[in-house]
């Protein structure tokens, strides 16, 4: 029952908001089917499955609201948990910031589902692992990895009229290769809604590879430095960006988006002219469900163009006390890149190094955006255009802010998952970056 269709998903809401004695009900119905393989020291760990639907159901009287979940759909069921949400509701406060449920939106479909994940079996699972596995055997390499794969659906109804309905499929793969001295490690992830697109040999060689040449790494001077990032470590700095640029924290003086004495940075260059990011819920790379958990429509809509904060997300609340329209936080984020490749970018440097991670970002100081966290999996240091060998980590201090504006190069775009940033697959450029600042120095490997 996992999966439901749009005419199924409708007949069960349509029944909740048939029960309903409040003056409004908001209904969301959630489910999903996954499967999962893990695997470490080059065996194969743990595997399963898990199959779920969930609905929620929010009812209000006045500005009180109430909250009930349950997982049974019959009839007695749905009755029951449209009861409890309003027994509760009747025992809340006022909310002082509610907002009516929406009316009817307008929707426009994305493409999130594809049949051949929907389809992926155990036997897939197994053979994914052994892909990666064995390579990494062979090659004195101990593997340690992770394949997800989720096809689900969200449907939301309210009293108002609106319904809202989109089904989805992802798959996801992360590997670690340590050499068995334990002086290497390589590190790889992909993302995907297709899981056609995803190839775990290629994936774990290309960990496999940095594991083997990041044996023995040498200390260098912490300091400022030119570095390369890959996608995913400088995804995971973009992402967390996008948590600061909540409109009421603006307006209210608590983000790096507020200006001093008042106001916020809405129109103000504030990195690199060369920097565009935006959000397309069409994209065909990082697609998006076109409506938010609450009904409200996403759109495509520039976030920075040219450097310029072009748009804040404001919640409905919000927008209605600073009568401006509603701006959903996205289902995705999309950041222009260039032509360069890994390898151009590399020959165009003299002294630098390349950062294929980071881990364990922890914020500093939300006003000027300023993060702590480890480089780690493969580090190295870059002269004369050659990678010269592997580095230790090192502990960075960074805004990404300051990175933006410190921007030499934009690579190629790839496609990243969740990372640091969390909530929404990306599409990240390979970036050159200058003067980023390295602290310390990391005995992890």
């Amino acid at each position: 029952m996992a999966i439901l269709s749009k005419d199924e998903a409708q007949q069960i809401l349509k029944k909740v908001i048939g029960f309903s004695k409040a003056d409004g009900i908001e209904a969301n119905l959630n489910g999903n089917d996954g499967g999962n393989i893990r695997y470490a020291r080059n065996s194969v760990s743990t595997s399963g499955e898990d199959s779920n639907v969930n609905l929620g159901v929010q009812s209000y009287f006045g500005k009180k609201s109430g909250t009930a979940t349950i997982n049974e759909f019959d009839d007695a069921s749905l009755e029951k948990v449209v009861k409890r949400s309003e027994e509760l509701s009747q025992l809340a406060p006022e909310n002082p910031e509610f907002m009516e449920p929406l009316s009817q939106q307008a929707y426009q479909d994305s493409k999130t589902f594809f049949d051949s994940t929907a389809n992926i079996t155990p036997d897939y699972r197994a053979q994914a692992a052994a892909n990666s596995i064995n390579p990494a055997a062979a090659k004195d390499v101990t593997a340690a990895g992770y394949l997800t794969d989720n096809r689900g659906f969200s449907a939301l109804m309210n009293s108002k009229g609106l319904f809202a309905y989109g089904k989805s499929t992802s798959v996801d793969f992360t590997v670690t290769m340590r050499t068995n001295d334990g002086t290497g490690s390589g590190w790889v992830t992909r993302s995907f809604n297709d899981v056609s697109k995803l190839d775990t040999a290629e994936a774990s060689k290309v960990a496999i590879d940095k594991a083997l040449q990041s044996r023995n790494a040498k200390a260098i001077e912490p300091g400022k430095y030119t570095v390369i990032l890959e996608p995913a470590a400088a995804g995971d700095l973009i992402g967390l960006m996008f948590f600061g640029m909540n409109a009421r924290q603006a307006d209210e003086g608590r983000s790096f988006m507020s200006k001093k004495g008042g106001g916020t940075k809405l129109g103000e260059k504030i990195v690199d002219e060369r920097v565009n990011i935006y959000t397309d819920p069409w994209n065909e790379e990082v697609p998006a469900f076109g409506f938010t958990g609450n009904g409200l429509a996403r759109k495509k809509m520039d976030i920075i163009k040219g450097g310029v904060v072009s748009n804040l997300f404001y919640d409905r609340y919000w927008a209605s006390q600073k009568n401006v329209e509603p701006v959903p936080f996205p289902g995705n984020r999309i950041m222009d890149g260039g032509t360069a490749s890994l390898e151009d970018m590399i020959k165009d440097t003299k002294k630098g190094v390349l950062v294929t991670r980071f881990w364990y970002i922890r914020p500093v100081d939300p006003q000027t955006l300023l993060y702590t966290g480890l480089t780690r999996d493969s580090t190295f240091f870059i002269e004369n255009g050659k990678i010269k060998h592997p580095v230790k980590n090192f502990r960075f201090n960074e805004s990404p802010i300051i990175m933006l504006n410190n921007l030499e190069t934009l690579g190629k775009q790839v496609r990243v998952g969740n990372g640091e940033g969390g909530g929404a697959p990306s599409l990240i450029p390979y970036m050159k970056i200058r003067d980023f600042t390295f602290t310390s120095l990391s005995d992890a490997v």
